[in-house]
């Protein structure tokens, strides 16, 4: 007789893109140029008092999102990264048999997080061009969902929705359904026609955004994500949130990070750049490939994409294949990329 839950041995492990000594890693969607300037310090300060507990509240980090993004901090909850708080999120909206609306293919985490809060998952597929079927999400809603989740831009595609389409599908999602924007790349968003969700949508009570500072703030080893939703929704995903999760260390390096915003800006624009370079020289092989809005694009290869990953690490290059699927690749420093490229034959 099994000690665990038999359910979960079908369950997939969440795979992180793979690290290899030597070796270039654009598997990860990390940013590349290291922590913003005052996080080292931050940290360094804070590990003095690695005895005592940390603010459980978050009160400080919880006052300066807030105050950044114009709200109360009432409808803000923090948590270890916004993948902890999306757990949490279905821990608070989801019973046993409930279900959850998402895309697929979208971020790896979404299947695993539902299954283990004995929610039951809906996966939409994906569009032809590889963005969401807003459309078929919206009727897949039933008197059992709770809760639906539009990643934007989508991890792992990076295609995004557009403020027409959005706005159209939330006027479709019943009032008693929350929808979860997970905005982990907003930052790379260069189309304007593409809403951020807080501006656009902040007022809906419904609506939850989720956002992180693992990405273009340069925190993804120290793990700090927040949530933005009504007062009421907030408070409760408080109350489950693992008590002290978000470390010491973790609330000064967010403090810091937050208060270098224009040392950030400027390094996504660096991305961006990239991004746009990259993209450009790989359509040439590859045309299939999607309009990006992250710090990654999308290789749509099928059952290629375990061989063209072995190629580059061939190469001295680690992408992140989901075989069957495709292969996305993390836009790097100008050298990093230029080694992708070359490993290419571009």
């Amino acid at each position: 007789m099994s000690l665990t839950r038999p359910d979960l041995d079908a369950l997939p492990a969440y795979v992180p893109g793979r690290s290899v000594p030597g070796a270039i890693k654009l598997a990860s969607n990390e940013v590349p140029y290291g922590p913003l300037p005052g996080v080292v310090e931050a940290v360094t300060e804070a590990v003095a008092g690695v005895h005592r507990y940390p603010d459980m509240g978050v009160v400080a980090l919880r006052d300066r999102i807030a105050e950044r993004l114009g709200v109360e901090a009432d409808r803000i909850a923090t948590g270890c990264g916004s993948v902890a708080l999306t757990e949490h999120l279905l821990r608070t909206a989801c019973l046993p048999g409930d279900e959850v609306v998402y895309p697929w293919r979208s971020f790896e985490a979404y299947p695993i997080i539902a299954a283990t809060t004995a929610a039951t998952s809906v996966r939409i597929p994906n569009t032809a061009d590889h963005a969401h079927d807003l459309d078929a999400m919206a009727a897949a809603i039933t008197d059992k969902t709770r809760l639906v989740i539009v990643c934007n831009p989508n991890n792992p595609t990076g295609t995004a929705v557009r403020r027409a389409e959005l706005d159209a599908f939330l006027d479709k999602v019943p009032s008693n359904v929350l929808v979860a924007l997970d905005e982990a790349y907003r930052e790379f968003v260069t189309d304007d026609t593409v809403p951020d969700g807080l501006a656009a949508y902040g007022d809906r009570p419904n609506v939850v955004v989720l956002r992180t500072l693992s990405k273009a703030w340069g925190l993804a080893g120290l793990r700090v994500g927040y949530l933005v939703g009504s007062p009421a929704v907030a408070a409760a995903v408080r109350k489950v949130v693992t008590p002290f999760s978000t470390s010491g260390a973790a609330q000064a390096a967010a403090l810091a990070a937050l208060s270098a915003e224009d040392e950030m800006l400027r390094r996504v624009a660096l991305v961006c750049a990239e991004r746009e370079r990259v993209v450009t020289a790989v359509r040439k092989l590859y045309p299939e490939v999607p309009e990006t809005q992250s710090n990654f694009f999308w290789l749509p290869l099928g059952d290629q994409s375990a061989d063209f990953a072995a190629k580059c690490e061939q190469a001295g290059v680690i992408v992140r294949a989901f075989q069957g699927d495709g292969v996305r690749v993390t836009i790097g420093t100008p050298e990093e990329n230029d080694q992708f490229l070359s490993a290419l034959g571009i």
